[in-house]
């Protein structure tokens, strides 16, 4: 067990027996909340395109964890994920809508095509995926969440990124007026905004390396203090606010968009 996430059999099991449905669960930011969740007691649903890596990771989750292969830019694929919760489970307290894809291109260059797969996956995914999870939210116990991934590009203009930025723009005011929509009902609904983060999202196109590695991110980010904590963050780093913002504490934060980002957006 990792020691940057608490020990299952010492730790305070903080959310104990709640369902807990991370899509994009099996590598990276999702894999991590996954991981954290599962130490707190939860049941974790790993949804994931990618079937044999959902496995595995359940796997090592334990035997109340569920793998189940969805594509979000599926409607029968979504739809067979809440059918899976519902069989296994009947129920789901907290939604993590992580599944996304990175197209770094320009405008110039980008085609209506690749702007309409960034965003039927990285905005209308998550919409799809929560309107087929609130039934199972809705028949849920106490500490209902959804939490939304956001990105620092969603709050800020960036270059090469446009089709990402916009639908990550999208998610942040999707998470605020789902708040709104659902706080009669008791379901909290946040989202996070991660920096720099090292997963396999940040490597190069060309796939020689990471983003964060590179000469003019070390120059840019870390020796100009772009980056105050000066270091690219960790799926660790995330799934602590994860954490929180789906546990018991955050039962009165609504609405909010939380940047994990190293102190970047200080800098603005």
């Amino acid at each position: 067990m990792s020691a940057e996430r608490p020990n299952p059999e010492t730790g305070a099991q903080r959310l104990r027996d709640r369902v807990a449905v991370v899509t994009g669960g099996a590598r990276g930011i999702g894999r991590g909340i996954a991981e954290r969740f599962a130490a707190e007691g939860a049941h974790v649903v790993v949804a994931d395109i990618d079937a044999a890596e959902a496995e595995t990771v359940a796997a090592a989750l334990g035997p109340t964890a569920l793998a189940v292969r969805v594509d979000i830019a599926d409607a029968a694929s979504i739809a067979a994920l809440a059918e899976a919760v519902a069989a296994r489970y009947g129920r789901c307290e907290i939604l993590v809508n992580n599944a996304a894809i990175l197209d770094a291109v320009g405008f110039a260059e980008l085609t209506f095509e690749t702007y309409r797969r960034v965003v039927d996956i990285n905005q209308d995914g998550a919409i799809r995926v929560t309107l087929a999870l609130l039934p199972l939210l809705r028949k849920g116990g106490e500490g209902r969440r959804i939490l939304n991934i956001a990105s620092i590009q969603g709050m800020r203009g960036a270059r090469d990124a446009l089709a990402y930025s916009t639908a990550k723009g999208a998610i942040v005011n999707f998470t605020r007026s789902l708040a709104c929509d659902l706080a009669d009902e008791g379901i909290v609904v946040n989202a996070l905004s991660p920096g720099f983060i090292d997963t396999r999202m940040a490597l190069l196109p060309d796939g020689s390396g990471h983003e964060h590695e590179t000469d003019w991110f070390k120059d840019i980010y870390i020796r100009y203090g772009r980056i105050p904590l000066r270091r690219a963050g960790t799926p660790a780093d995330i799934a602590g606010p994860a954490f929180f913002l789906c546990s018991d504490d955050a039962r009165y934060v609504t609405g909010q968009i939380v940047l994990v980002d190293g102190g970047v957006s200080a800098t603005f």
